[in-house]
Order: structure tokens, then C-alpha cells, then sequence
């Protein structure tokens, strides 16, 4: 029987504080005026301070001024003009509001600067590719991974990854217990800063008698030398708490290919790259998707993906993917109400940001460019729908592939909380468990999801 989840409370009190707003179309003439009205407000600011300092500060023309200023567009309807511009094909007009948006822009600024520069930058970045078919690809713009320091320094100005991977580890800790072999797949390994704390964790509950169950970790990525790096790094590890540990990376060409990578086969030393996953008989199976089906094409590929998750009989799937507000997408084809999508949800990211992280530090500013930044071009990019999918549309796909909620447990839950309280102390920031997911979110807005399933 298929389980229709109702909002979850957090969403509804998102929903009820900030509905998402209108896009509304603005064709080239409307948004030249605009850009017109913003220029002409600036020679207008300056011709009444020159005029306001030759009487001495009185006599300047404020009826023009207030009108003008009346009309003045926001960052935001700067941005979605930009988008329906580009959707609309025009491109000139389109390259000129996202030129303007990045010189008045600037990304040392306060957090609402910061989002606008980010989002007329991967505006920029997309009509320039349609200008010069190849140029998108060739800069590997959204794909290009975050330096390790930026990476780094993310997991720890922010509590997003941290929750994901905590809460995450803990539905494997439960779901693997017992299991004298354990096998990890880790379909986005990137630096694996997430397996550290469980490999702990495993080591730590270990029966004396027995000794430790010996864990496998398949990570998979796009990237040889960094899973090379990361494999290292793993290895040593467990050779420090004395854990019998094995890394395979895996090879994928593009996540578009990987359920197509079958089960065997694979040979793969840890000091190559498999091309294939190896599968063994005697090991329990768990697979981490943390921060990855939403780089899957359309319902097709999703649900391909998850039928061959399923056909390897998994302990337990874990799933961390954004939230977005008040609404269920799957893919917006509409670049417009896609922009605003988006934008609602890193507008309450940089608010985190700015809330929590002084204006001037250097981490923050390598997040937003490589991390953040990129995120946003991608999600902005021809394949961007995908990313707001949200738990509703996961869990729909899941249950329809035979799968079944697995509730995260309270102590999971419990867990999240005090990690906001010893390493974010913010108050913007909440924990909230429904229909056995965890939820983390900035001032009631929903921004990230934590589900596991069997």
C-alpha cells in the first residue's frame, strides 16, 4: 500500500510564513526599461548631490527622486528577468541584465549581495554557453568538485554536511549491527570525510570476544586521484584504530552510466580505480546517497537507479537531498520559476551564513565560490530541475522501486540536535523529525533531508 506523506511540519510553517512568489514574465523591452530606470536613478543620485551641495543640502529635486526610486527593480526581478530572457532565446538582452547584476553585485558583501552575485554569475556563465555551444562543458561548470579546503570548510561554517553524514551513519551503525563483514557503497565518496566517525563508532562497539567485523568501503566518483586520496586516508585511519578496512574506488564516467555498472566482475586493487561493483555473498550491504540522486536525468533514470539499488538487496539505502519550499517539483523545465526556486532556498543558506560566520572570513568566501557557488550554476544549468525534487518525490520513487521507510531512530534524531547545540549554536537553525526523517532547516525553512530505507 503506497503511503502519501503529508506536508511535513516544518514545509506547512514555511508555507504559511513565505509562500513562493510569482514569476512574472518580462519581455526584452520590460527589462530594458528596468536596467534603463537603474541607470538613469544613479545619474539621477548624482545630479541631486551636486545640485544638493551647491544650496547647501536644500532644494534638491526629491519629488523626481522618490519616483524614480519607486521604480528601481530588485536583485531579484533582475535575476528572473535574466532567466526569462535566456529561456526566450534573447540573448543579448539577457547577457546585459546579468552584466549589469554582476557589477552592481559583489561577493564580499551582505549575504542578499552575495546570493545576487552568485546567481547573475551562473546566469552569465549559462548565456555564454548558448552563445558558444562547448563553452559549458569545457569549464565543467556545476561539475567541477570544491577544492578540499573549501569542502573542508563547509563541514565546518555550516552544519549541513555534518548532519547529513551523522544521521546518515547512525542508520547504517543500526541497520549493519551484528554483521561480521560490512559492506559501504558510497555512491559521491568526494573526500570521505563522512567514514571516519562510523569506522570509529564500529570499532567502538566491537564484542571483545570476537574482535571487530571487517568493513568495506566502495566509493564511487567521477574524480581518480581524489578517490585515490580518499582511499589512503580511509586506510590509514583504520589502521590507526585497528579495524580491518578495505577501499575500492569506483569509477564512474558520469552518474548517468552508474546503474548501468552491474554487480560483478569487479577486480579492482586499492590502488586502482574499478570500473565495475563487487558484490560478496557473506558481506551486509549498505548504500549511502548523500547529496547525489538529485544528479540523475528525469523519472526514468531515477527509477532505474533504484530498481538496481533494490535488485542488490540492501540492508539500508540512506538519502540526503535539499528541501525547497512550500511546493513538490520534480523537473522544471521553466528556467524562471526554477531560478526562484532556487534562489528561495540559498537566500535562507547565505542568511545562515551571514548569521553565523563574520563577513570578512576567508572560509566563507571559498564556500560560497566553489561550494555554494557552483551549486548554484548547476542548479541553474540545462539539468538543474532535477535538484528539487524533495523527500516526497524520493520517497514516492523508493516505495514504487519496493522499498520501505526505515524510521531513523530517536537516538539518531536526538543526536542532530546536540550536534547544533555543541558546534551551531545558532537559533536560526532546527532539527525536526517527521514521518521518520530528519529534517534540518534555517528559521522554519527547510533545507535538507535525511531518510533511510530498506
Amino acid at each position: 500500500m503506497h503511503v502519501v506523506l503529508p506536508l511535513h511540519p516544518l514545509m506547512l510553517l514555511a508555507c504559511h510564513h513565505r509562500r513562493l512568489r510569482p514569476v512574472n514574465k518580462l519581455g526584452p523591452a520590460t527589462v530594458e526599461a528596468m536596467l534603463g530606470s537603474l541607470h538613469h536613478s544613479s545619474s539621477s543620485s548624482d545630479t541631486d548631490t551636486n545640485n544638493d551641495n551647491k544650496n547647501n543640502g536644500g532644494g534638491g529635486n526629491t519629488s523626481g527622486g522618490a519616483a524614480t526610486a519607486a521604480v528601481v527593480p530588485s536583485a531579484r526581478d533582475l535575476v528572473l528577468a535574466c532567466a526569462d530572457l535566456l529561456q526566450r532565446g534573447d540573448l543579448p538582452a539577457a547577457r546585459r541584465a546579468a552584466g549589469f547584476l554582476l557589477s552592481a553585485a559583489s561577493p564580499r558583501a551582505d549575504a542578499a549581495d552575495r546570493l545576487a552575485y552568485h546567481f547573475a554569475r551562473a546566469l552569465a556563465l549559462r548565456a555564454d554557453a548558448k552563445a558558444a555551444p562547448g563553452l559549458l562543458a569545457a569549464a565543467g561548470s556545476g561539475a567541477r568538485p570544491p577544492s578540499s579546503a573549501a569542502y573542508l570548510a563547509f563541514n565546518q561554517i555550516a552544519p549541513f554536511l555534518r548532519f547529513a553524514h551523522l544521521t546518515a551513519n547512525q542508520a547504517i551503525l543500526d541497520a549493519v549491527e551484528g554483521a561480521r563483514r560490512v559492506h559501504i557503497l558510497d555512491l559521491d565518496a568526494a573526500h570521505g570525510v563522512q567514514w571516519p566517525p562510523l569506522l570509529q563508532a564500529i570499532a567502538d562497539r566491537a564484542d571483545q570476544g570476537a574482535g571487530p567485523p571487517e568493513v568495506r568501503i566502495t566509493g564511487a566518483g567521477a574524480d581518480r586521484d581524489t578517490l585515490l586520496r580518499t582511499g589512503s586516508r580511509l586506510r590509514a585511519f583504520a589502521r590507526s584504530i585497528h579495524l580491518p578496512f578495505h577501499f575500492t574506488p569506483l569509477l564512474l564516467s558520469c552518474a548517468a552510466t552508474h546503474h548501468q555498472q552491474v554487480a560483478g566482475g569487479g577486480t579492482a586493487t586499492d590502488s586502482s580505480a574499478a570500473t565495475s561493483l563487487e558484490l560478496r555473498p557473506d558481506e551486509t550491504l549498505a548504500v549511502n546517497c548523500v547529496m547525489f540522486l538529485h544528479k540523475l536525468g528525469g523519472q526514468d533514470e531515477l527509477a532505474a537507479f533504484l530498481k538496481w539499488v533494490k535488485a542488490m538487496a540492501p540492508a539500508v539505502v540512506t538519502v540526503a537531498e535539499r528541501e525547497t519550499l512550500g511546493g513538490v517539483f520534480d523537473r522544471i523545465d521553466d528556467l524562471p520559476q526554477r531560478a526562484a526556486v532556487a534562489m528561495d532556498h540559498y537566500s535562507a543558506v547565505f542568511e545562515a551564513l551571514e548569521a553565523t560566520v563574520p563577513p570578512g572570513s576567508r572560509e566563507r568566501l571559498a564556500v560560497e565560490q566553489e561550494v555554494l557557488g557552483r551549486e548554484i550554476e548547476a542548479a541553474l544549468g540545462p539539468a538543474g530541475g532535477r535538484w528539487w525534487r524533495g523527500l516526497e518525490r524520493w520517497g514516492a520513487a523508493a516505495r514504487a522501486a519496493g522499498f520501505a521507510a526505515r524510521p531513523l531512530s530517536a537516538f539518531a534524531v536526538s543526536q542532530a540536535r546536540l550536534l547544533l547545540r555543541l558546534h551551531y549554536p545558532s537559533e536560526g537553525y532546527l532539527i525536526q523529525e517527521a514521518h521518520g526523517a530528519c529534517f534540518l532547516g534555517w528559521q522554519r525553512r527547510p533545507l535538507l533531508s535525511v531518510s533511510s530505507w530498506q
